[in-house]
């Protein structure tokens, strides 16, 4: 990455304090900060070599935000899908299909895949004819919420050569593998996408993603990184499947793999369970109706054996690892397997977690990596189908208060790629009109903003010009909608514009 010219952010507010400030840039670092006007504090902004100044007017300047946990290339393709996040019922899924071909027509070549349904609220369930009558001659594959589930017309079955049930549905990795069919498309097209969504994220004061999509994804951002897309700092996760290629290749964790300095190698990540919606999370107690699921308490999806084999060969080699575990009883398998190799790392998503297993997180050294907009989001489905525990769900207040530190992000697609959405979760506990869902675990809004910016409190001389430039001060936020939408002005990733409205 070029080094960025010196500049100085002039007129500027900082959260939570009064004043206006003058902010100097250079070298890709904040290299002073004094109040406006003001040689003081070692943050001298005038002469020559001050560089050009920008009056920010008294807008908020903030430390960038990451997400932390995305799964990108996806994302890129979701943001052109067909939309059923809003549907609550097969039945409406399948007209919604239906009324698409109707309006739209069909695609020349590929599948109509539509994203984003929640089955385990409907009250019907889906099956292959449903799809079939909506769309008998074309292939239709359409993802759940929780990309853990996959529901298919015949047509698709067919064209890619499995069998599906009745119901038309395939769960974990079964539909795991027809999401990564349905990703093949030219490098250049997908490019050109993911493109358009680095330029979206850096709208919202993002300066930095961990990319957890699954494959080898090294290649995949070097090539970008070649082609000139640099508005994002990247780490790319590894899947076990890949282990021995990173561990041959030199690969660890933090090295960077991009000529620009911006794509660097982040953690192994291991899936040891699936997920709420699809009723596949690894729980304690059974879920109240098992119908339909292969196992009452949902999938350990990872023998603990095997687990600790991958994190005592990773850790062995340099590699950082992460672990999925969302159900109460695979966070159990997850702590106690760090617990037995003797390591820290983190684990993703966290969503349902037992009393003493809180303490652990700070006490081994794990970070909670997780998603808070799936908080609201998932509060109806966690209703019906963890009903009597759902005290113990998307606990973020009880591990901030147990001293674990949490990092923030959205699991795009399965929420947008929107790291103010994820902090208005946090905070106010919904997503809608109905008033917050546990708000005995709401988040203060100044740690909800460090748990999405690396720990980030303020800005400070020295550190590295990744930052958010807001319309308002987001600690005087009182309404969610306000705070999920809140105004970026800019955005700069080392001292340079990669977004800016005025």
């Amino acid at each position: 990455m070029a080094e960025a010219a010196p500049l100085v952010l002039t007129g500027a507010r900082l959260p939570g304090q009064p004043g206006t400030w003058d902010i100097r840039l250079a070298s890709g670092r904040i290299a002073g900060i004094s109040p406006a006007a003001s040689a003081a504090s070692g943050g001298a902004v005038s002469g020559s070599d001050a560089g050009e100044r920008i009056d920010l007017d008294g807008r908020f300047v903030l430390p960038g935000l990451w997400d932390e946990h995305v799964h990108f290339t996806l994302w890129s393709l979701h943001r052109r899908r067909l939309d059923l996040s809003r549907t609550r019922s097969a039945a409406e899924a399948a007209a919604v299909v239906r009324a698409h071909i109707d309006d739209y027509g069909l695609p020349t070549a590929g599948f109509l895949v539509g994203v984003g349904f929640r089955d385990a609220v409907w009250n019907d369930t889906p099956t292959r004819r449903l799809l079939d009558e909506a769309a008998p001659t074309y292939p239709v594959v359409l993802l759940s919420s929780d990309l853990h589930c996959a529901w298919l017309n015949s047509v698709a079955a067919r064209s890619l050569g499995i069998q599906t049930g009745p119901d038309g549905l395939l769960r974990e990795e079964a539909a795991f593998r027809v999401t990564a069919a349905l990703d093949e498309l030219p490098d250049a097209v997908v490019d050109s996408w993911a493109a358009e969504a680095q330029a979206a994220a850096a709208s919202r004061g993002v300066v930095g993603i961990v990319d957890l999509e699954m494959n080898w994804n090294r290649d995949v951002w070097r090539r970008r990184a070649a082609a000139g897309q640099d508005l994002l700092r990247v780490e790319f996760g590894i899947y076990p499947r890949d282990l021995e290629r990173a561990i041959e290749e030199g690969l660890r964790s933090g090295d960077v793999v991009d000529q620009q300095g911006l794509v660097t190698v982040g953690c192994l990540k291991v899936l040891i369970d699936g997920s709420l919606n699809t009723r596949t999370a690894y729980c304690v107690s059974p879920y109240l109706d098992p119908s339909g699921l292969p196992d009452p308490h949902g999938l350990l999806t990872v023998p603990p054996e095997a687990l600790e084999q991958m994190l005592v060969r990773s850790s062995a080699n340099g590699i950082a690892p992460t672990v999925h575990a969302i159900g109460d009883a695979a966070n159990r398998v997850a702590l106690d397997t760090f617990e037995r190799v003797g390591i820290g790392g983190r684990i993703e998503h966290a969503q349902l977690l037992e009393d003493e297993d809180l303490a652990r997180f700070a006490a081994q050294g794990i970070v909670a990596s997780v998603q808070p907009r799936h908080a609201p989001d998932d509060r109806d489905v966690a209703d019906r189908h963890w009903a009597g525990r759902t005290e113990r769900a998307f606990r973020y207040r009880s591990l901030l208060e147990a001293g674990t530190t949490l990092a923030f992000g959205s699991d795009a697609p399965v929420s947008p790629l929107d790291p103010w959405l994820g902090i208005s979760a946090a905070v106010f506990r919904t997503a809608d009109e109905r008033g917050p869902w546990h708000p005995e675990e709401a988040v203060p809004v100044a740690d909800a903003l460090a748990s999405s910016a690396r720990g980030r409190r303020g800005i400070q001389v020295g550190e590295v010009a990744d930052l958010a430039i807001a319309e308002l001060d987001p600690l005087t936020v009182a309404d969610p909608v306000v705070l999920g939408t809140l105004p970026i002005a800019a955005t700069l990733l080392g001292g340079r514009f990669t977004h800016r409205t005025f």
